[in-house]
């Protein structure tokens, strides 16, 4: 909590290489040029097979792999987080787009860079605002589900590559399948084949040859058997020459009409962007031990994309897999980045050609490699053993991701967030304190069998905000302790656990103080906190309770509350477990 805290202070600069441009050296630049050139090779096939997969000419995703990653790079936070296609956002441009234009054509190219332009600016209006903490009320369960479903979909927009069968546009989940099915005798053996070998070849590259690109091994081992047996002579479609170029400059649409079609598809583009950098970057700072912000990273993600869909580039976003490739080569600085994408324009500028001997069906066995790795089966089977609520939205996220619209599943998730945040802190943990009899001091503690209640004061603690959220549930609880002159109609609440209060939680202490006093008793806070002191001071809700009933210390509420107890009462009571209680004769000279 502090470490989060601490990052929310870090205010933007406009040069926020200032963190990290001193630290470069003839060292760091070695470390980074080989972490660098290692991405280069990484990102080349994942590159070219996520472009196929967001519907795109594959040049794209070389392009996206260039301008920005160098922008968010030198704007972001983290030393580390490498931006770039990425397979959850590739299925979503394809999603929001494909039914508006035939993909790959030109106006399905012109909708994609203004979907970028569209979501960059969401970032960077997020940023500026400062509501990078927002990303951390996105629950972990509802990311663990969205990036299951996106891997079905992953794996299912391919199967028309991995089994060679024409299969028509735009088809649910399920018809796609059932589609395949119908067409089982049009399935081509060699497609087959080559996303078999793309796959076994990467599967065993990874075990024989971990430190090896084994993505790039597959894609050259298929292409060779593809020319081996006849390439497009035998029917095996290929991906073509690429265009041996730089990211060429590009104009997105400003018409009114396209920015309506594409308005909400590009903020739910934005939040899943948000949400993959910051996380990433998260997650790297606990090992790297380097403070990251979230508004920085935010507003980086959204120059990067800003400035892309003005380079041909279509929306991206922090990369896992590169990220920790990025770390664990030796990468020192952003400019590890930077390298990486000069390596992939290199690669661009002088091996384009080589992409004419690419099968396409490597490219889909590439595609459910990635979608494999998406599913994170550790986290899936923990949250089914451990939790029904999770359990709950685990599911309902996922089935939301698999069946309905992927952009409105993205809203459900942040919202089932939301609602799964406000659900348990709208349910304060409220225990009673009892002094312990054994102790020396009398420590107070909670909920032991041996300690006894004072038959006329109960002292809870709330530990937990006490907003409008949470106010029903604590007036039910203040309710059910004795609400008549003859039970325990005085109540002391230690406040030491409330960070939080709003004019709602005020109003319910006001309440409760005057319903107390009309039976007799009354209600006590202690150890209140300078800042709910200041709300309860300020809407003149002190004054209600009563100034005299708040107190610093529970030793100084209890000396005090005591003397205005039933004598009566005191003499008869057989729990004596205050300090104070001992003697009532003590009391009455008092």
């Amino acid at each position: 909590m502090e470490r989060e805290q601490a990052q929310a202070k870090i205010s933007f600069t406009p040069h926020p290489y200032q963190g990290w441009w001193h630290k470069l050296s003839k060292k760091t630049l070695h470390h980074d040029l080989y972490a660098g050139l290692t991405g280069a090779i990484v990102v080349l096939p994942q590159s070219v097979a996520l472009a196929l997969l967001a519907g795109l000419p594959v040049e794209y995703g070389l392009y996206t792999a260039i301008v920005p990653v160098i922008i968010a790079a030198l704007l972001g936070s983290s030393f580390h987080l490498m931006s770039g296609p990425t397979t959850a956002i590739s299925i979503v441009v394809f999603a929001t787009i494909a039914p508006l234009a035939e993909p790959g054509s030109s106006a399905y190219i012109s909708l994609v860079l203004t979907l970028t332009l569209a979501a960059g600016l969401f970032q960077l209006a997020l940023g500026l605002a400062r509501m990078g903490a927002l990303v951390n009320f996105i629950s972990h369960t509802v990311i663990v589900g969205f990036t299951a479903g996106a891997a079905i979909l992953v794996i299912t927009s391919q199967l028309k590559h991995i089994f060679g069968v024409w299969l028509p546009r735009d088809q649910s989940f399920l018809n796609t399948w059932s589609q395949l099915i119908e067409r089982l005798p049009q399935w081509d053996l060699y497609a087959l084949t080559i996303t078999a070998i793309t796959i076994i070849t990467a599967a065993l590259a990874s075990r024989i040859l971990p430190r090896w690109p084994g993505l790039l091994l597959a894609m050259i081992v298929a292409s060779l058997f593809a020319q081996a047996t006849g390439g497009e002579a035998s029917g095996i479609k290929l991906v073509g020459e690429l265009p041996s170029s730089l990211p060429p400059l590009s104009l997105p649409d400003f018409s009114l009409e396209t920015w309506q079609q594409i308005t909400s598809g590009a903020l739910a583009i934005a939040i899943l962007g948000l949400m993959e950098a910051v996380s990433i970057a998260r997650s790297i700072s606990h090992k790297s031990h380097q403070l990251h912000n979230a508004n920085q990273e935010f507003i980086g993600q959204g120059f990067s994309n800003i400035v892309g869909s003005f380079f041909s580039s279509y929306a991206s976003s922090g990369s896992f897999t590169r990220s920790a490739l990025n770390y664990s080569a030796g990468a020192k600085t952003p400019m590890a980045a930077v390298f990486s994408a000069i390596g992939v324009a290199i690669i661009l500028l002088t091996a384009a050609s080589l992409a004419a001997y690419l099968p396409i069906a490597s490219m889909a066995g590439i595609l459910l490699l990635v979608a494999y790795k998406m599913v994170d089966f550790r986290a899936i089977k923990t949250i089914l053993i451990t939790s029904r609520t999770d359990a709950a939205v685990l599911a309902t996220t996922f089935f939301a991701t698999v069946f309905v619209e992927l952009t409105f599943a993205i809203y459900v998730g942040v919202m089932l967030s939301l609602i799964l945040h406000l659900i348990r802190i709208s349910h304060p943990n409220i225990v009673s304190r009892t002094p312990d009899p054994e102790h020396r001091n009398r420590r107070f503690t909670s909920n032991s069998p041996k300690n006894q209640d004072c038959p006329q004061l109960k002292i809870i603690r709330i530990d937990g905000s006490v907003f409008f959220g949470s106010v029903s549930d604590i007036e039910a609880t203040l309710h059910h302790i004795g609400n008549h002159s003859s039970a325990q109609n005085r109540v002391l609440i230690i406040c030491s656990g409330i960070n939080l209060i709003d004019v709602s939680g005020a109003e319910l202490l006001k309440r409760e103080a005057n319903r107390r006093r009309g039976f007799g008793g009354a209600l006590y806070l202690c150890s209140v906190k300078p800042g709910v002191r200041k709300l309860l001071d300020k809407g003149g809700f002190i004054d209600s309770i009563g100034r005299e009933n708040i107190f610093h210390t529970k030793a100084s509420a209890i000396r005090k509350i005591y003397k205005q107890l039933d004598d009566e009462r005191c003499r008869q009571c057989s729990a004596r477990i205050f300090k104070e209680c001992p003697s009532i004769d003590d009391k009455r000279s008092a």
